[in-house]
C-alpha cells in the first residue's frame, strides 16, 4: 500500500501527531455503528429514542433512570464481548513506538485502553465508567455492579450523589476537562490521523477544522475511511480503505 509508506513518512517527521476515531474503529471488533446499514438505530428506532431521552430522565429522577435501564448502554454486553482489533493496536503501537502522541475517540466502548493506548480522551465518556455529575467523581462501573443489578441508583463515593453512565447522553454538556483537553491537542499538533469517523456529530466533527484554522497548511490531516464524509474537502490525504488495514500497513513502514 503506497499511501502507507507515505503516511509514515509524514508522521516519522511530525512532532505531535494526534488520532481521532470513530465507531468505524470498532466494527471490526464486531461492535455495530448506530446508522449505518446494520447500525444499532437501523435496526431498532426505539433505541434511539431512549438515546434522547436519558439524559432528561436521569435528570428528572435518577431512580428511573436505572429502574428502567437508561444508565446500561444497549450495547454494553457487546462492550464486554469485544476485544481490540488491529487498529486499536496498531494505533497502541504507535504511542509505545513515540510516533502517535494522542487518540481522541467518540467511542465509548473502552476498546482502545484494552488495546494499550495510555493517552485516550473519551469525547463522549466510556460505558464501562460511572460518573458523579455534582462533584464529578468517576468509578469502574463493575464496582457497583450489585446496585445496578438492584436497579437503584449507585450512589458517589465521595459525595453520595446518585450517579449517572458515564456516557455522554444527548442534551448533556461534554465534560469541561474533556473539551479542553481535545482543544489543547488541536493547539499542539501537526498531524492528524481521522480514523473511521462520519464527521457528523459535533463537537468532535470540528477538531479538524479547528486545527486547520489554527495552523494552516501547516497541519497534515489524513483521513481513513470507507466512505467521504463532512471533511473530506479540508483533508490532504483521503484514503477510502479499511481503517484497520491501513493502520496496520502504516506501522509495518515506520
Amino acid at each position: 500500500m503506497e499511501i502507507a509508506n507515505k503516511v509514515a513518512e509524514l508522521m516519522r517527521s511530525s512532532s505531535h501527531v494526534v488520532a481521532l476515531t470513530g465507531a468505524g474503529i470498532s466494527t471490526e471488533s464486531g461492535i455495530p455503528d448506530y446508522r449505518g446499514s446494520r447500525g444499532l438505530w437501523t435496526k431498532d428506532p426505539s433505541a434511539e429514542e431512549r438515546a434522547y431521552d436519558a439524559y432528561r430522565v436521569f435528570t428528572e429522577d435518577p431512580v428511573r433512570y436505572w429502574r428502567e435501564g437508561y444508565g446500561t448502554h444497549p450495547l454494553y454486553d457487546d462492550f464486554l464481548a469485544a476485544r481490540p482489533n488491529r487498529g486499536h493496536l496498531s494505533l497502541a503501537r504507535l504511542e509505545r513506538m513515540g510516533i502517535v502522541q494522542c487518540t481522541i475517540t467518540q467511542n465509548i466502548d473502552d476498546l482502545h485502553r484494552r488495546a494499550g493506548s495510555k493517552c485516550v480522551i473519551e469525547c463522549h465518556g466510556n460505558a464501562m465508567m460511572l460518573r458523579c455529575v455534582v462533584c464529578h467523581a468517576r468509578e469502574r462501573r463493575d464496582r457497583h455492579t450489585p446496585t445496578i443489578v438492584a436497579e437503584t441508583p449507585p450512589l458517589c463515593p465521595s459525595c453520595a450523589a446518585p450517579m449517572k453512565s458515564d456516557v455522554v447522553h444527548f442534551g448533556e454538556p461534554i465534560p469541561a476537562d474533556t473539551v479542553e483537553k481535545s482543544h489543547e491537542e488541536m493547539v499542539k499538533t501537526d498531524m492528524l490521523l481521522i480514523c473511521g469517523t462520519s464527521a457528523v456529530v459535533q463537537p468532535f466533527a470540528s477538531l479538524p477544522l479547528l486545527a486547520r484554522s489554527r495552523h494552516g497548511d501547516a497541519v497534515t490531516i489524513v483521513e481513513i475511511n470507507r466512505s467521504d464524509t463532512p471533511l473530506s474537502s479540508v483533508v490532504d490525504y483521503p484514503i477510502r480503505a479499511s481503517t484497520s488495514d491501513t493502520l496496520e500497513a502504516i506501522v509495518s513502514h515506520i
